[in-house]
This record gives structure tokens, C-alpha cells and sequence, in this order.
């Protein structure tokens, strides 16, 4: 597994680690500051979520690309990933990626996913948006064709924020 450590600063480390996806390669960022604890009950993972998908459109249409849709049932296969890597119930990354494509049960010609995690961000959605835009297997999967996406945020009671976006395109 090829590993790549960047120092960002008030951020903690960002930790980017390949992975394999279909028709893309994705990577997987983390980044972490072990120091540092969130209570689990004060993370809003809606809001996350939501500030995810607000900055991954933002990206695209700085680039004149149209804007993803958000699906519920995409939305439900990330959440589920990433609460299973926050409670260790599976291990950081793409493990499960098919059987994810197939619970979704919608036709596609491409999917890809980047996960992440970070701890003691002050903006954690933020701190995951912008790692995947530093790697270039992330961003070929923000940048890609696709017309869907759903986002999963978790966290534990390590302080651990999980993220899992799913990108789409139906036929």
C-alpha cells in the first residue's frame, strides 16, 4: 500500500493511501491529530455531510462541471461504510466497495468512492474536501462524469471523523 504524509498546518497530518474502485482508481486521505478528542455527542454529521456536498459542487462548477445530485439511497450505503470504519467493524477503506454499488440498486455506467477520516479539525468537512483535492486519484473521482453522489459522516468516541462519498452515474 503506497502511503503519502503531508504536513498541513493547523490541520494535523493528512495521510493519503491508495485504493481500488471501479472504472477509477481513488485514493484514501486521513488525516489525524491523536491528541486530540471530540465527544462524540457534538458532532453534527448532518451538517458535515452537508458542507461536503456544498464544497464538492462548488469545486465542480469552478470548473464548469454540472453539479451532482444527492440520493438518498447513495447517502445511506456511505453512512452505513462509514460508521462500520468508525466502530471498527471494518477497516479504513474501500473493503465492501461492490457489495455497497450493489445495495444501492440503481443502473450505472460509473462509480467510484473516496473515503477519509481526520481528527481535531476545526472544520472537518473542509479538512476532507481539501485532501481530496490535493490527490490526484480523489479529485479524478470529484472531477469525473458523474450525475449522483451520496455522503456518509460518522464519528467515534475517539474523535474520529469517518467520511464516505460515493460518486455515480445512472444510465
Amino acid at each position: 500500500m503506497l502511503r503519502k504524509t503531508i504536513s498541513i498546518a493547523g490541520a494535523g497530518l493528512l495521510v493519503l493511501v491508495s485504493g481500488a474502485i471501479a472504472n477509477s482508481l481513488p485514493n484514501s486521505a486521513s488525516v489525524s491529530n491523536p491528541s486530540y478528542q471530540v465527544a462524540q455527542a457534538t458532532v453534527d454529521t448532518a451538517a458535515i455531510e452537508a458542507a461536503v456536498f456544498r464544497q464538492i459542487n462548488q469545486y465542480r462548477s469552478s470548473q464548469n462541471l454540472p453539479a451532482l445530485n444527492r440520493n438518498s439511497k447513495i447517502d445511506n450505503q456511505a453512512r452505513i461504510h462509514s460508521q462500520n470504519m468508525a466502530n471498527g467493524k471494518v477497516a479504513f477503506g474501500h473493503g465492501g466497495f461492490q457489495a455497497r454499488v450493489t445495495a444501492i440498486n440503481i443502473p450505472y455506467s460509473r462509480v467510484a468512492e473516496n473515503v477519509a477520516y481526520n481528527q481535531g479539525s476545526q472544520n472537518p468537512a473542509k479538512t476532507a474536501v481539501q485532501g481530496w483535492l490535493k490527490s490526484s486519484g480523489h479529485l479524478t473521482n470529484i472531477k469525473g462524469n458523474y450525475n449522483l453522489t451520496g455522503i456518509g459522516v460518522a464519528n467515534n468516541n475517539k474523535g474520529q471523523i469517518y467520511f464516505t462519498q460515493i460518486f455515480l452515474r445512472s444510465r
